[in-house]
């Protein structure tokens, strides 16, 4: 059988198109052996295989464009499947391109094919015994009932007779005609419509012109018309969710914390009220310390691993160990009862029982056929990942280095450790054990949620905790002498320092970014959808040296540094202890000080022979000065002393690049704002500003988009799962285009607009493939936001709200209720709210201090994650009144 496949697609001179495929002649599946096709004309693309029909029954394939200087883009399809059992002779296969970023492709993801989009098998059609040509068309978006039909200029189509259109049937995604075009002339104009079949009525034609087909009759050859997306609106389908860590879940039966098994009560009120996602932060295992620094639910000591302070104990006891939960009952009801999460006496009794309960099963658990298969197919993970835990409680810290044994991970002694024939087995198949069971209340939950036609929404963090089992397990996976972090922000002036180290993306790429398709494969046991965190990092990482604390000493990796010859180019005298060292002066040391300034130059500063100050040696690095302040009583003046210091050591203008040629350097962000910068003359600073400028959002852009092309299609085609990216702070002019290249969600947020010419973003304006909120889990919320700036406050109320007069001292219920419907009537895909946002709206329900709602503050990097709910969900969802309104809302705003 001989295939011919064609493809419409205009190109410039140098651009080419190639196709893989599971053929040996389509490159066997291996895109670097790829078969090139053909330029016919300013239009159209050819190749031709041969294909043994008695080897292969179908042919997998994908078109790949690359343009000039090699760069690849893959068709937004994915893997195309022509299946060859319809088939008698030879095949003409004309196809077309599909824009990865098409609207059309959110709705073949996994939120909308397994839950939201219900699959119509339209009608019963009598097919013909034989056909010429089999027409294929995607039609995402269609009503109970109605199914696409098929009409055009010659008889075998209806001839335009829309009371007997050629009715199309479901193969698939796809929907499909067979035509006998046999007696027919060329050209034939054709146009697809919308039947519906349960009413017999025709519904309407698709937008645009008529297509045309130039009907070549060959004998023995069949023609495949793959003509991709129907010509219908692409973006009228709109839903809304509702926000909420899993800890911050209360209902009467958990154990002080939300745990896998509350998601059933908060799916039940989403179904309640017409919501339709549950969107929720990390769940990994973050037990490195067993203290309150592990509530910070970004630095997970393993990126597969379930948090075990998640598991209900009742589940895993079942009846028959039941006494075993009994008899915590009273310090359940105790921890329950506080207003916060108690994170280390939570996961402390939580651990103690399942030891109990791992104890009394005695090993059972692993004849379970379910445990062999989770065993099977997590065991990449879950055995290093057991590991690492028995020898973090062995050692009593998760910093490897400090280990006696097994510092540095050699498989075969991890694989000597946890077999079940090592005297350490026990203990190590204990967290096969409590993984087991996280696993299994986690499905169950997900499931429950899906039958009530709500999608459930992961997150994940940009980042690896530096001392976990992924750091432990693979180390050349990331550089582990750098720090991943965030420049300034309104919300964090001095830049945010997670710690966590930087990827190697390098290395990762060469084996096609293993680790992330098993990360994403095992995120799909459990969500629908998730969001990126940081999405930025995969244009450009924040990197911070370990000497620094905050993050405002770090620099964009990639990027391109300046050589000292560019700044004698715009008129600079490059004078390096000026701009690479901390400008120290009286005055500097006097405006950060005050009455301090003497002790600081007695204690922490040294003057050379032309009487400049210098750091003393102890303490020219803020990891020294936290050191130092670390054996001293923490008293206010200590703590001013200390923040003076960090200011001090970042008063700098450049930042040294590192490796190559040692005259090359990065300019400091938000420079303007320094001390040093201040006791410049005009000129100069003028001159500096243009470099400084142009260097942050200029010079970077190429290499940072070449960054993400590199990375972002390659992990979007390993899963089905709709991706959203939080694509918040210093955005390059390159990430919308990438976003929107690649279909993946925004995120829109009325306090963080992207055109800095605006204070505040409308929700009107929003496009559609975004997520629109209020709020994140990284601000205050509506009511706290609404009186930290009594000024700002006042221009949202006349601008956005649209209101007169003086704008109310206090967030009032009608004032939250203005901004969620704005949100809800946006035209973005999905609105999702903070549920104390949603809170608000009412004066009996939401909590009195709106301080105590925030999730997390970002300038505090010891901020305590210990938020909760005030109302069982139990109660919430006996709120007929407020369930009602919201409701009506929600359904009056076409989302529910």
């Amino acid at each position: 059988m001989k295939i011919d496949f064609y493809i419409r697609f205009r190109t410039r001179y140098g651009q080419k198109l190639a196709i893989v495929g599971n053929l040996p002649q389509l490159g066997a599946g291996n895109k670097s052996t790829a078969m090139p096709m053909q330029f016919l004309n300013e239009e159209w693309w050819h190749a031709t295989v041969e294909v043994d029909e008695a080897e292969y029954r179908s042919v997998h394939y994908q078109y790949i464009f690359a343009d000039e200087v090699n760069a690849e883009q893959f068709d937004g399809e994915g893997e195309r499947i022509l299946s060859l059992k319809n088939f008698s002779g030879n095949i003409a296969v004309y196809d077309y391109w599909c824009f990865s970023g098409s609207t059309e492709l959110a709705f073949y993801t996994a939120p909308f094919q397994n839950i939201f989009l219900t699959q119509h098998k339209g009608p019963k059609v009598k097919e013909p015994k034989t056909f010429t040509h089999l027409f294929r068309i995607k039609v995402p978006l269609l009503k109970a009932g109605e199914a696409p039909c098929l009409l055009g200029t010659v008889d075998a189509l209806s001839s335009w007779n829309q009371e007997a259109p050629v009715l199309m049937t479901r193969s698939g995604d796809w929907w499909e005609a067979k035509i006998n075009l046999t007696e027919e002339g060329s050209p034939i104009a054709y146009k697809y419509g919308i039947y519906n079949h349960k009413e017999s009525r025709f519904v309407r034609f698709e937008e645009g012109d008529n297509r045309l087909f130039f009907v070549d009759h060959q004998p023995g050859r069949q023609v495949v018309v793959q003509d991709g997306f129907i010509r219908m609106p692409a973006n009228t389908w709109k839903g809304a969710g509702v926000a909420i860590p899993v800890f911050s879940l209360r209902s009467n039966n958990s154990f002080g914390i939300g745990e896998f098994t509350d998601i059933r009560l908060l799916a039940d009120w989403a179904h309640k009220v017409g919501l339709k996602v549950l969107q929720l932060l990390p769940i990994n295992d973050t037990n490195a310390t067993f203290t309150k620094k592990d509530s910070y639910p970004y630095a997970a000591i393993s990126a597969f691993a379930l948090h075990p302070v998640y598991i209900n104990l009742a589940k895993v006891a079942g009846k028959k160990n039941s006494a075993v939960v009994k008899a915590l009952a009273k310090k359940q009801r105790a921890l329950n009862s506080l207003e916060e999460v108690d994170y280390e006496s939570v996961i402390q009794f939580k651990l103690n029982a399942l030891r109990e309960l791992y104890d009394l099963d005695g090993g059972a658990f692993k004849e379970d056929k379910e445990y062999q298969a989770f065993f099977d197919n997590n065991r990449h993970w879950l055995v290093p990942y057991a590991a690492f835990c028995y020898l973090r409680d062995k050692w009593g810290t998760a910093d490897f280095s400090k280990w006696k044994s097994h510092a540095v991970f050699v498989e075969a002694e991890v694989e000597k450790l946890t077999s079940p024939k090592s005297r350490n087995y026990k203990q190590v198949a204990f967290w096969y054990f409590v993984q087991y069971h996280l696993h299994l209340q986690l499905l169950e939950a997900v499931q429950y949620t899906h039958k009530k036609g709500v999608a459930v929404k992961g997150d994940i963090p940009i980042g690896i905790y530096r001392y976990g089992a992924d750091a432990w397990t693979a180390p050349g996976l990331y550089n582990m002498d750098q720090q991943a972090g965030a420049p300034p922000d309104d919300f964090a002036v001095s830049g945010q320092n997670w710690g966590f180290p930087t990827y190697n993306w390098k290395r990762m790429q060469e084996d096609g970014f293993a680790w992330w398709r098993q990360r994403f494969h095992q995120m799909s046991y459990y969500f629908d959808a998730f969001r990126i965190d940081h999405i930025l990092g995969f244009f450009r990482i924040w990197s911070i040296p370990t000497h620094a604390v905050e993050g405002i000493l770090g620099v964009f990796v990639p990027a391109l540094p300046i050589h000292v010859n560019e700044f004698g180019e715009k008129g600079i005298w490059f004078d390096y202890d000026r701009f690479c060292k901390p400008f120290i002066s009286n005055e500097v040391l006097g405006e950060l000080f005050g009455y301090h300034a003497d002790y600081v130059r007695q204690h922490f500063l040294y003057q050379d022979e032309k009487g400049q100050y210098h750091l003393q040696e102890a303490f020219d690095t803020q990891r020294k000065v936290e050191a130092h302040f670390a054996r001293l009583p923490e008293t206010n003046d200590n703590a001013a002393l200390r923040q003076g210091l960090y200011t001090l050591i970042a008063n700098v203008f450049l930042i040294e690049h590192t490796g190559g040629n040692q005259q090359q350097f990065h300019f400091r962000i938000a420079m303007d704002q320094t001390l040093s910068f201040q006791h410049l003359d005009d000129q100069r600073k003028w001159k500096l500003k243009e470099l400084y400028f142009h260097y942050f959002y200029h010079r970077q852009e190429s290499i940072w988009k070449q960054e993400a092309l590199q990375k972002l299609p390659e992990l979007k085609a390993a899963t089905n799962m709709l991706i959203c990216g939080e694509d918040l702070g210093m955005v390059p002019h390159c990430v919308p285009e990438i976003m929107q290249q690649l279909g993946m969600l925004s995120l829109e947020i009325q306090r963080m607009p992207k055109d800095p010419k605006t204070e505040f973003f409308h929700p009107k304006d929003a496009p559609y493939l975004s997520v629109i909120t209020p709020s994140t889990h990284d601000m205050s919320t509506i009511r706290g936001w609404w009186q930290e700036s009594r000024e700002k406050t006042q221009r949202f109320y006349n601008g956005v709200l649209e209101a007169w007069g003086t704008a109310p001292f206090y967030c009032e219920p009608w004032v939250a209720r203005a901004i969620i419907l704005q949100h809800l009537y946006a035209p973005a895909m999905w609105s999702i709210f903070q549920l104390q946002d949603l809170l608000a709206m009412s004066e009996d329900l939401r909590r009195e201090d709106p301080d105590a709602e925030r999730i997390n503050n970002p300038a505090d990097p010891d901020h305590y994650w210990n938020y909760r709910m005030h109302i069982p969900l139990e109660d919430l969802l006996q709120e007929d009144a407020f369930n009602s309104e919201l409701k009506e809302y929600v359904h009056n705003s076409g989302r529910g």
